[in-house]
């Protein structure tokens, strides 16, 4: 194992997941995942697209925290404890988009072996991405990786 790899390790031991975080570029928005919550607490990774990679780390950190204590994350719930201001909800990415976003996670379950949800979260003005106000610009932050 390389020390990226034993770095997961021992975070997902010590913390329950190990975070990552990817930087955007021209044709892809940045996001953040989890590897680890589901061997860990026995629920779904999390993905964020399109946000501050200090604001996704949090929010991926109290996500694990809520699970590790016994809370359940239901898809298509909103919920208010996860941004300021703001609900957001969550969405079962689709298996076909884990090989483009999340290749840590298939190398700890040596494959698609796991579930995933999307953060879905709306823009300033309380607009959803699925909202026909909402930008092309802000859809680009926020793909759709769920059906």
């Amino acid at each position: 194992m390389d020390n990226s790899e034993q770095k997961a390790y021992k975070d997902i031991k010590e913390h329950g997941c190990h975070i990552l975080h990817i930087l955007g570029d021209d044709e892809n928005p940045p996001f953040s995942y989890s590897i680890g919550i589901q061997q860990t607490s026995n629920h779904p990774e999390i993905i964020i697209t399109g946000m501050d990679i200090d604001d996704a780390h949090k929010i991926i950190n109290e996500y694990n925290r809520l699970v590790k204590s016994g809370n359940t994350i239901i898809p298509d719930k909103l919920y208010d404890c996860f941004l300021e201001n703001y609900s957001c909800s969550f969405k079962l990415v689709k298996e076909k988009y884990y090989k483009e976003y999340f290749g840590w996670a298939r190398w700890l379950y040596n494959g698609n072996n796991f579930n995933a949800l999307q953060l879905i979260y709306p823009n300033i003005d309380g607009i959803w991405p699925w909202d026909e106000k909402a930008s092309s610009e802000f859809k680009w932050f926020i793909p759709t990786l769920y059906e």
